[in-house]
């Protein structure tokens, strides 16, 4: 993620998927996380420091919650405190469907079916999904009616009989009504963002659930196909590939971009999954007084996990250019033509120049598309949504194309299993950042480098605990900037060789999975063939500058 803002940084231009500002600022430098909220993060982070990296005791196992187990109920919470509520235990998500018939500013924006498949991973009488501010109309589990009620965010299924461990099943929810978007004190706003001519969808942490019931959190990843249904006129783009042609608003587009054709996937069908589970597939959804022949259905299928605050649906009038990176890789790449400043076909050649160059440093490309949508979003971020990262309407510079892009290997295929590991995400992609911007003739690495350790003073930076911030600070410049630092230094001890290296293990041994830092230095420590403890504790834990 990059946020927009005013905070001073030497690169050039604002950034989301970076989180370097808040979400709602204007474009500029500024960080997500305000200086008003620095006692509350260095307060909420503290426990960082007590991490002992080199006992593996310290570590909770991958997707675990600190909660006891609930008997015959799932856990209504995977115990993140960055996160609170979100998650669900007792199941894990194998595949979404969703069906969805989105009319921008209709008295009811979205009708939706969503089919989940998971796996018990205990004996359930009654599990959750997350979902907020939408009715329900029924449920199934496995083709039969099953009981629900809505409490604040969890949906609270009970099936017509228990689900047993190890059993895949199916949970069918059909809902409706107008998705809005989340307003967090602290975190900003985001989500379900409306937009002159559509919607514009970027959930992270914690938005998804706020159009499709889900275990919302980074920890449970699945794969997705979409159906989307919007008026004509309109283009809707998801995440993944797609399986029925991609037709801009102005006729542009030319195809599926390389996908199969819609045949050789029936519909509800997860690719590469076998015939689905459970009851079929329900047939698109058409809302009430509209007529279908004025309304346009698009696929769009994920192929590999994918957490759910990566997923998008955008909906909007968009130019649209589909074709390949000079190294093979689809790229779908999307303008609004009200965003001024922004030239389709120069994004598109900057989305396959950046992809490929990536590809080369961190291991081949980790999903079947890449590319990017710029919206007339009033958002002060970008989001490295799976595959198409989004950017709001103050544009996607070079420096913010390459940080989103980035993220497809360090926070989309390699996902934080827990939010206080976020500079997994972010530092990552910042120090990505600084590598692009030397590669395409702006400043080294080390004067990035060097603009962030000479700045001495700032308590954001160094009495933050980049490797657990606390709640508050997330999105704050320790995250990204001594998280960029922190690789930077790890590079000069190591020697370039060992520390590409290391980058290429750590996004092929985790590809498509979830990680901690604990698991990153392990990671370093055999490929570099020295200890590392130290080190990282004082870069990411302890408070205070730490020495060169």
């Amino acid at each position: 993620m990059h946020t927009a803002g005013s905070t001073p940084r030497p690169s050039r231009g604002p950034r989301r998927g970076l989180l370097s500002g808040r979400r709602d600022g204007a474009p500029g430098r500024a960080r997500r996380g305000t200086a008003g909220l620095a006692a509350l993060a260095i307060a909420g982070a503290l426990t960082g420091c007590q991490i002992v990296l080199d006992d593996p005791s310290a570590e909770p196992p991958v997707g675990a919650s600190p909660q006891p187990p609930s008997g015959p109920a799932g856990p209504d919470s995977v115990g993140d405190p960055y996160t609170p509520g979100n998650g669900n235990g007792g199941y894990d998500v194998q595949h979404y469907g969703l069906r969805l018939a989105i009319t921008p500013g209709g008295a009811r924006e979205l009708d939706g079916t969503a089919e989940i498949r998971a796996k018990a991973t205990e004996r359930l009488k009654r599990f959750n999904l997350d979902l907020t501010g939408l009715q329900v109309s029924g449920v199934q589990v496995d083709g039969a009616a099953a009981q629900q009620r809505h409490e604040g965010d969890e949906l609270i299924i009970t099936p017509a009989k228990p689900v047993e461990k190890g059993s895949v099943f199916t949970t069918t929810v059909r809902y409706a009504g107008t998705p809005r978007p989340v307003a967090d004190p602290v975190l900003g706003r985001y989500g379900w963002i409306r937009t002159s001519d559509g919607v514009f969808v970027a959930c992270q942490p914690s938005g998804a659930h706020n159009w499709f019931p889900s275990n919302d959190h980074p920890s449970d990843k699945a794969t997705f196909d979409f159906q989307i249904t919007v008026p004509d006129g309109l283009t809707a783009i998801a995440n993944g590939e797609p399986t029925t042609p991609v037709q801009g608003s102005d006729g542009g587009g030319g195809g599926t971009g390389g996908a199969p054709p819609p045949e050789q996937i029936p519909p509800g069908q997860a690719p590469s999954e076998g015939p689905p589970e459970g009851p079929p597939t329900a047939p698109p959804i058409v809302p009430a007084g509209a007529k279908a022949a004025q309304r346009t259905t698009t696929s769009w299928q994920v192929k590999q996990p994918m957490a759910t605050y990566l997923a998008t649906v955008t909906v909007g009038r968009f130019s649209v250019r589909t074709g390949k990176t000079p190294g093979g890789i689809t790229n779908i790449s999307a303008v609004d033509p009200t965003v001024g400043g922004l030239n389709l076909d120069q994004f598109y050649a900057k989305n396959s120049q950046i992809t490929d160059e990536f590809a080369k440093l961190f291991g081949p490309y980790p999903f079947g598309s890449t590319g990017g949508m710029v919206d007339n979003a009033n958002v002060g971020f970008a989001l490295e949504t799976q595959t198409r990262p989004v950017y709001g309407s103050f544009g996607a510079d070079e420096s913010i194309v390459a940080h989103e892009l980035a993220h497809q290997w360090f926070g989309d295929s390699v996902s934080v299993t827990r939010w206080q590991d976020i500079w997994l995400n972010e530092g990552f992609a910042t120090y990505a950042e600084w590598m692009w911007d030397e590669r395409s003739g702006g400043q080294t690495v080390k004067q990035h480098f060097d603009s962030v350790y000479q700045d001495a003073g700032n308590r954001e930076l160094w009495d933050v605990p980049t490797g657990n911030p606390g709640r508050a600070q997330m999105f704050g410049r320790t995250v990204y900037d001594r998280g960029g630092a922190t690789l930077h230094v790890l590079r000069t001890k190591v020697g370039d060789e060992k520390f590409f290296d290391i980058l290429k293990t750590w996004a092929k041994e985790r590809r498509y999975s979830n990680a901690t830092t604990q698991q990153f230095i392990a990671v370093a420590e055999r490929v570099s063939g020295q200890q590392l403890d130290s080190f990282f504790n004082a870069w990411l834990y302890e408070r205070g500058r730490p020495k060169l």
